[in-house]
């Protein structure tokens, strides 16, 4: 991943699975898409009932331990088109998500347990940013599921 002007390791584990041809590009980076596993398509079914949307893609992260992270970011890609809706969904360990306003002031911290959906829409991508930082505190795997639609 380009960061700062220099390529670096994830610090997590990742997947994209999406529909044919629709891949994702950030920090001058291109992921190819994979077809859908049953598993996740039955996810995404559930998740745009509930949101109601029509998600056509998901980022899989794997968080291995407390040491994986994700630092401060906004999801605005042009291909997640303006205002997109963003559906995360947490599976293993709790880990505390952050988020802030892109003009400063203090961050606010959520506790994401195993099954908890976070939905980001409306300007959430335009007016602030978020991330997973590392712990101090040890910690076990934790899989997140973000569901986007990508604008064709």
């Amino acid at each position: 991943m380009l960061m700062f002007g220099r390529v670096i390791d994830i610090p997590r584990l990742q997947a994209w699975y999406a529909d044919a041809e629709l891949s994702y590009r950030y920090s001058k980076m291109t992921l190819a898409p994979t077809p859908w596993l049953p598993v996740l398509t039955e996810l995404r079914n559930r998740v745009n009932t509930f949101c109601q949307a029509q998600f056509n893609a998901v980022l899989v992260n794997c968080y291995r331990d407390h040491k994986d992270s994700v630092g401060w970011h906004s999801d605005d890609e042009v291909e997640l088109g303006k205002n997109p809706l963003i559906a995360s969904l947490s599976f293993g360990a709790t880990r505390d998500f952050q988020l802030k306003h892109k003009n400063g002031g203090e961050s606010i911290k959520l506790s994401l347990q195993s099954g908890s959906l976070l939905v980001m829409g409306d300007k959430s991508q335009e007016y602030y940013q978020h991330a997973l930082p590392k712990s101090r505190i040890e910690k076990s795997m934790r899989i997140n599921l973000t569901f986007r639609e990508i604008k064709k």
